[in-house]
């Protein structure tokens, strides 16, 4: 019996891993229509997903990659402070 590895698992695991990746290499790598979505869902799903912004040290173009990363005291906090509310 094999198993589906989905779009979105194969993004994880490469974000996990350490990768950093522009919306055009999640396309390009993984088949993926809508990166946003893709990477929304795995935020849902508990992942500290941030998109940050690089300079081309080769020609000063500047353009965005995704990775993973550690939420700030004031994010856990204010997750907390949403669950208390519900």
């Amino acid at each position: 019996m094999t198993t589906k590895t989905t779009q979105a698992t194969k993004v994880a695991t490469a974000l996990v891993n350490g990768a950093e990746l522009t919306a055009k290499q999640i396309s390009s790598r993984y088949g993926v229509k809508n990166v946003r979505a893709v990477i929304s869902q795995l935020r849902s799903e508990g992942l500290s997903i941030y998109l940050n912004k690089r300079v081309s040290s080769f020609d000063g173009e500047s353009y965005m990659k995704y990775m993973i990363g550690t939420p700030t005291k004031a994010i856990i906090a204010a997750g907390y402070k949403a669950l208390r509310a519900a």
